[in-house]
């Protein structure tokens, strides 16, 4: 391991022991340097950059892109997207995409939402406590339903086939060989104009219709493919993300009962909690793609132009000693603010604030709930999701 360019590190051959603790190795990796060549568990190469400093100077550094027409053609990536969005979008392309979008993902509207997100919420926990033997697995019964339940409702497609559209999205953001992904994203985005077209015919009052209708100030709109790459991202980022929050915060809590306990003592500790869950095993491992135009060197390293593929390790700035003293402990009254879950810059996540607001009402009422609440198998047994984008296991069973 090392910042050679001519030492490459192979995470894919390390397998399901990297998936499942990812930190140890990112660690060993810091020591040594901030940058380093590695084959990702997707089947490409990538420069992966490690540390809190530099995680945060590259993921808002200009000089690299995120629009795949700047990729290097024998990546051995494909971009899943149905249409152009924010993710994949530079200045002033992306500039005016979130001023759009913005405009009708109001504080407004994500507090409004709240009444809805306990009403879902109650009605998955009792689901729950009806199951034989007290028995489920969280991340079918609460964890994916939830996130996915209140973004369907919040664009105003609640008749969305959700296990069809969760394989998709899956796929998507999984380590799939790339012929899985590009039916997946067909099938999406077919299934997605249709959506649309739907919801033309008859707008409502949700934030699909909002998009449809909205307009700045000089009359510009969201063209139609633009309107299909923001679906798709609104639907897969706003429940990828929050299904592996409340999944990693729940398991974060059952593997520490100190800490759990302390909750229960005081729920007001909760919003605290959350943001220490987002620091300590956040459900982005590492953000969207970006590629070099022309050559930069990051921490001294120089990196080659032509569309080579730059990963900050959000989760390594996270447990980066320099910024969090103690990172590998799991404390819900450490002072977690400056963490990178959600990125940083201009491409900071837009749903922050809901993806909050679900994991403070969902795991807060599943504690109320289950006074016993605990994991229904070794913590050494899960399966946890494949690739370097998303994290989190693919299922937590508990019992209560």
């Amino acid at each position: 391991m090392g910042t050679d360019s001519g030492v490459m590190v192979d995470l894919a051959a390390m397998g399901e022991k990297f998936a499942r603790d990812p930190y140890r190795v990112y660690a060993e990796l810091r020591a040594l340097g901030p940058v380093h060549r590695v084959w990702m568990p997707e089947g490409a190469e990538a420069w992966l950059v490690v540390g809190y400093d530099e995680v945060r100077a590259t993921l808002n550094d200009p000089r690299l892109s995120k629009d795949w027409r700047a990729a290097d053609g024998d990546i051995g990536l494909i971009s899943v997207a149905s249409g152009p969005h924010m993710l994949i979008s530079d200045a002033p392309h992306h500039t005016r995409l979130r001023k759009l979008v913005t405009k009708e993902f109001t504080p407004k509207r994500i507090e409004g939402m709240a009444p809805q997100v306990r009403r879902m919420t109650d009605e998955l926990i009792d689901a729950m406590a009806a199951a034989p033997e007290c028995r489920v697995d969280l991340v079918d019964a609460l964890s994916f339903p939830l996130p996915m339940g209140v973004i369907c409702e919040l664009l105003g497609v609640p008749s969305l086939d959700r296990e069809a559209f969760r394989s998709w999205s899956n796929i998507a953001v999984g380590a799939a060989p790339l012929e899985e992904k590009a039916v997946a994203s067909r099938e999406g985005r077919e299934y997605l104009a249709g959506l649309i077209a739907a919801k033309r015919e008859e707008p409502g009052d949700d934030l699909l219709s909002a998009l449809i209708r909205t307009t700045d100030e000089e009359g510009d709109r969201l063209s139609s493919e633009e309107l299909l790459g923001m679906a798709w991202l609104l639907l897969v980022a706003g429940h990828e993300t929050t299904v592996n929050l409340i999944s990693n915060g729940v398991l974060a809590l059952l593997q520490h009962p100190d800490q759990l306990a302390q909750l229960r003592a005081d729920p007001g500790l909760m919003e605290n909690a959350v943001e220490e869950m987002l620091r300590y095993d956040g459900p982005v491992e590492t953000p969207t793609y970006r590629f070099t135009t022309d050559p930069v060197e990051i921490a001294g390293v120089r990196i080659p132009g032509g569309g080579a593929l730059v990963l900050p390790v959000l989760a390594d700035a996270d447990r980066d000693p320099a910024r969090f003293p103690e990172p590998d402990g799991f404390d819900i009254r450490r002072d977690a603010r400056g963490h990178v879950a959600f990125g940083h810059g201009i491409h900071y996540c837009l749903g922050a604030p809901l993806a909050r607001l679900e994991a403070r009402i969902a795991i807060g009422a599943l504690l109320d709930r289950f006074p016993d609440l605990s994991l229904d198998a070794h913590p050494a047994s899960l399966a946890w999701r494949q690739g370097l984008l998303i994290r989190g296991p693919e299922r937590v069973p508990v019992r209560f």
